[in-house]
């Protein structure tokens, strides 16, 4: 009893972009590798559905990702407020030091 060949996605993808470019035609990539044609038309349906999540954006964010983004946030408006501060101290001492004299 013979097994089923496995094949690579590279592969197949490789022979769908033969395909839809126009390089070889069905029968041609077939009779060159062997494969029925009904194969083919199978990766070249699975390519073409899955074509327009090539360039989405991953949109959701997990809980962790979100808490990371959170605390990054305040991280930096922390620094911001710390900056601030130190320089208002030292605008502060400097004045002081001035009515001093």
């Amino acid at each position: 009893m013979a097994s089923r060949r496995t094949f690579t996605s590279a592969f197949k993808t490789q022979l769908v972009l033969e395909l839809l470019s126009g390089a070889k035609t069905s029968a041609d990539l077939c009779r060159e590798h062997q494969l029925a044609p009904i194969v083919l038309a199978r990766w070249k349906t699975e390519f073409m559905a899955q074509a327009p999540h090539l360039f989405e954006r991953e949109t959701t964010m997990s809980a962790e990702q979100q808490r990371i983004a959170e605390l990054e946030r305040l991280v930096g408006r922390l620094t911001l407020e710390l900056d601030c501060a130190k320089k208002a101290s030292s605008v502060l001492t400097s004045a002081s030091s001035r009515s001093e004299r």
